[in-house]
C-alpha cells in the first residue's frame, strides 16, 4: 500500500471523529504608523495523529499546539511563557474560542516524495516500506503501523480498521 492510499484510508477511518484548528500567525499592517496587535487566523481543520495532521486533501507536519486565551497581564518567570501566553492572546483576536486548540507552524509534506526516495518532513522510506520518525531524535518506524496506533488512540471509531 503507498502512502496516499494510507492516508486514504486514515481519513475514512477518522471521518466521524472531531478536528482540531488549523492556524496562521498575521501581524496587520501599520496604520497611521500604528502597530495592530498579531492575530492568528483560521486556515481549516486537520485530525491530529501524533507528528502528522492530516486534512482533507494534505498531510501536515505539527508545528506548535496552544489553546486560545484571552489577553490578561500576568507574571512571568520565563521569556518562554510570555511568549506563548502572548500566541495565546492572538489566537483569540484570531476568533478561536477560550480554550480551543489551535496547531500553528505546520508544514506541508509530499507524500509523493517517499516514491520518488526522498524524505518529507517526518515522512522517509524504511527500506521498502514508508516509515515515518515520530520525534526528531527518534527512529523510523513503518509508517502503517504509526497510523494505526495513533488512529487507535484517537477515538472508538478509530478501531475499526479499513484496509479497502
Amino acid at each position: 500500500m503507498d502512502v496516499a492510499e494510507m492516508m486514504d484510508a486514515a481519513r475514512r477511518r477518522l471521518s466521524e471523529l472531531p478536528r482540531e484548528r488549523l492556524g496562521e500567525l498575521v501581524v496587520p499592517r501599520r496604520i497611521l504608523g500604528i502597530a495592530r496587535p498579531p492575530r492568528i487566523e483560521p486556515r481549516g481543520t486537520a485530525w491530529h495523529l501524533g507528528v502528522l495532521l492530516l486534512t482533507d486533501d494534505e498531510v501536515l507536519a505539527t508545528g506548535d499546539i496552544l489553546r486560545a486565551r484571552e489577553d490578561v497581564r500576568r507574571g512571568f518567570t520565563a521569556e518562554s511563557q510570555r511568549e506563548r501566553a502572548a500566541l495565546a492572546a492572538a489566537a483569540r483576536r484570531g476568533g478561536f474560542a477560550e480554550g480551543e486548540p489551535v496547531h500553528i507552524g505546520w508544514e506541508r509534506l509530499d507524500p509523493a516524495a517517499l516514491a520518488r526516495g526522498e524524505a518529507s518532513g517526518p515522512l522517509a522510506m524504511l527500506g521498502s516500506v514508508p516509515g515515518i520518525r515520530w520525534s526528531r531524535t527518534g527512529a523510523l518506524v513503518p509508517l502503517e503501523g504509526y497510523l494505526d496506533d495513533r488512529i487507535a488512540l484517537a477515538g472508538p471509531a478509530g478501531l475499526r480498521r479499513d484496509l479497502g
